[in-house]
């Protein structure tokens, strides 16, 4: 028995409207050549993971397993930077969303380097995703929804 608040049903037009910001994220990343679908979902893992939000990581674990990816890169995911399994491009989204998730400045270097590599308009969606699975990371974190309960969605 869950003994906090559901916020569902208690906040449904602020729910809505986090809702609504991952379906402009979601087609963003379909049409990017950058930042695809597949990369925001690892991104959405390793935020989660570093967040230690438990609901979280199961739900992107199933989504991302759901989707295609391999165990390897799921699992490979928190030592990412030793792994040989991630593209340059991944590592610039892993290496930003982690620079944004840290709360640290952003110098003119890090972003012109991480522009270079995905572009400007890609920095601008990844960072408004980042943004939003640390929200939906601190709402899990307090709400706690029971882990394991997250069903994925057939993506046919």
């Amino acid at each position: 028995m869950n003994l906090r608040a559901n916020y569902l049903d208690l906040a449904p037009k602020a729910i809505q409207i986090l809702m609504n910001q991952e379906g402009y994220l979601r087609k963003q990343f379909c049409m990017s050549k950058t930042v695809t679908m597949p990369t925001w979902e690892l991104v959405k893992l390793r935020v989660s993971q570093i967040n230690q939000c438990a609901f979280c990581i199961d739900m992107h674990s199933k989504d991302a397993l759901s989707q295609g990816e391999t165990q390897a890169r799921i699992i490979g995911l928190s030592a990412w930077r030793d792994m040989p399994l991630y593209s340059e491009l991944e590592r610039a989204a892993f290496d930003w969303a982690e620079h944004l998730t840290s709360g640290k400045p952003v110098d003119d270097e890090s972003y012109q380097n991480v522009v270079a590599v995905l572009g400007e308009q890609a920095v601008v969606d990844l960072t408004i995703a980042t943004n939003a699975i640390n929200s939906w990371n601190r709402i899990a974190k307090t709400f706690k929804p029971e882990v394991g309960s997250y069903k994925p969605q057939s993506t046919a």
